[in-house]
Order: structure tokens, then sequence, then C-alpha cells
């Protein structure tokens, strides 16, 4: 696979996102089919798996712990803290620096490693100053705990901040052709400092790929529920963007979702897509998609096709909204 720059490591063009094995999308694989999918990803060649504290409140690190440890040489190894479950059994966001270092130190015993390459502060707790949650992430790495540090839903202005206290080497957010909030100052901020950007949710949570065609039929735990692009409100009219992007990838002869990691990949060479799936042979689809090679015309009409003047929701309910760093239209 294409390599890309992501701070002091040369990962694949196209990593994989852990999250939806343990996390978000209802009942997720077996353990022996997640592993099974896990050494399939290093297998593909995807050299960047990205998991988090949060994700089944510690499961999905404890299964990459004992799935792909064995070939630590092989991958980089990308985790978030600041999001975890506290004492009450409640997601909490808490970008303390005590309490960060708790957090990033019993991760690295779930995930049975003694470093983790990457550790992005999931979400910036705006009651810290993102300067004393990023030294506290920073003191971790003098102490040879992490390597790299990463941001996940920052804003342009919080990026600059914190890489003035350490450098940044990868902010992690959203993108898609249907999520664009991006574009409007963070992507530009990261390819001036060097920074990679990691886009997650890059299949637009499955719609890209065309698959989903009722949300109703989703699990009752499943996080889409609480999405407004997701509700029968909105949804129908997104679904109905999706006839003319079912054109344009027949015409680059490719599937819907390598049609949306291939536009993702010729947006800049600083941007990194992490796709997750539960399935194998999504999984090797996703992973050819770095081949693909769209033309100008192709990439306009993406763009005029599938945009925030065109979808139909917010991509987080309110609550959710507030939690986040982002620039918005």
């Amino acid at each position: 696979m294409y390599r890309r720059t992501l701070g002091p490591f040369e990962v694949s063009a196209i990593g994989f996102g852990c999250m939806s094995l343990s996390h978000g999308y209802g009942p997720g694989p077996d353990e022996d089919t997640a592993i099974r999918l896990l050494n399939q990803a290093l297998d593909e060649g995807h050299s960047l798996l990205d998991t988090a504290a949060l994700y089944g409140f510690g499961q999905n690190e404890t299964l990459l712990g004992k799935a792909v440890m064995h070939r630590r040489d092989e991958f980089v190894l990308s985790s978030k803290c600041g999001i975890f479950r506290n004492e009450a059994g409640q997601r909490e966001i808490n970008g303390r620096p005590e309490v960060l270092r708790q957090t990033c130190e019993a991760s690295l015993q779930r995930l049975n490693t003694d470093v983790i390459d990457l550790c992005y502060l999931h979400r910036w707790d705006k009651q810290v100053p993102i300067e004393e949650s990023v030294g506290a992430l920073a003191d971790l790495v003098h102490e040879g705990k992490i390597r790299a540090l990463g941001l996940s839903e920052v804003s342009a202005a919080t990026l600059r901040k914190a890489h003035a206290e350490h450098p940044i080497s990868a902010v992690q957010s959203e993108y898609s052709l249907w999520t664009r909030e991006p574009e409007i100052a963070v992507l530009q901020a990261c390819k001036a400092l060097g920074v990679a950007f990691v886009a997650f949710s890059p299949l637009a949570r499955g719609f890209l790929t065309g698959g989903l065609l009722d949300p109703q039929q989703l699990a009752d735990n499943d996080i889409r529920r609480s999405m407004p692009r997701f509700d029968p409100e909105n949804y129908p009219a997104n679904l109905a963007l999706l006839r003319e992007y079912r054109r344009i990838a027949a015409e680059a002869d490719c599937s819907m979702g390598q049609l949306a990691l291939a536009w993702l990949l010729a947006r800049d060479a600083h941007i990194i897509p992490i796709p997750g799936t539960g399935n194998a042979e999504h999984l090797i689809e996703n992973s050819h998609s770095a081949a693909i090679v769209l033309s100008p015309d192709m990439m306009q009409r993406l763009e005029e096709l599938i945009n925030p003047q065109t979808v139909r929701g917010a991509r987080y309910n309110e609550a959710s909204l507030r939690e986040v760093d982002t620039e918005t239209f």
C-alpha cells in the first residue's frame, strides 16, 4: 500500500479504525473473528491501527493487546486518552494532568505494550487549558511511554496553541464528502505546521457505501440513532444524493466506498483515512482504494454533489456538538 507521513512515522495511506469491533455500531464481531480481522488488516498492508480508551471502555484496547502485539513491529499503534468511564460508570471528558497520566498508563496495560506510538487527546476538556493537558502528555513522551502526540476534534486555533507547547504529529477529526468542516481552517493549519490529518468516519458511518438504506433497522445502541443526519426527517433526502454518487463510482470503476476513500486521498498528501469494518471483504475493498485515481472532473462533481449545502442534518446532536472544538459552517 502507498505510504504517507505521520509525525516521525511512515504509515499506510489508509489506516484501520478499530472502534467498530467493540463500540458504537451495535454488536460487533465475536472475539475470534475480530482477532482474525485485525491480523488480516496487517496482512493487507494497513500499518496504522487506531483505538482509544473510550472504545468499549477499554475492551477495544484489550482486544488489540491480545490480537496483534506479537506483530508489534509491523504497525504504528495509536490510542486516545481524555475520555473514559469514571468511578460512577459514566462517560467523562477529563483533561487534568493526573487523570491523563492515569488513563494512559491503564491503556498501556490493556494494550500489552510498553509504549503507545501516537497518543491523542480524545477531546479537549474546555475546563483545562490545552497547554496544560498537552504538557502532561509531553511528560509521558519524555518518560518513553508515548512517542508522539495528537489531538482529536480541535480547531485550528487550539492546534496552534498545543503545537507551541509540544510538537503535535496528527489531528484526528471526522472528514468525508458529507462532513467538510475541516476544510474551513484545520486542514490548512495542519499542512502549514507539518501535522498529519487523520480522517475518521471517512465512509460517513456507512452512508457513502450505499449499504445503509434504512437507519430505523439499526441496533438500539447504535450511535447513529442519535445523529440528526440519520433520522427519518433527513435521511431520505441524503439518500437521494447517492443516485448520482453511484453513477460516478461506476464511471471510476470502483465501489462506492472506494470512491469515498479515493476522494479523501486525492484532497491532499497529509490526509490519512482510517475506515473501520467488521467485514473481511470490506477490509480488502478498502485497502485497494489507494490505487484509484480520480480525474479533476470527478473530484469537482463529487464536491458539488455532496457538501454542506446539500446534506441534511447536523453530524452530531446538540450535546455532542458542545463537546467538540471544531469550526462550523
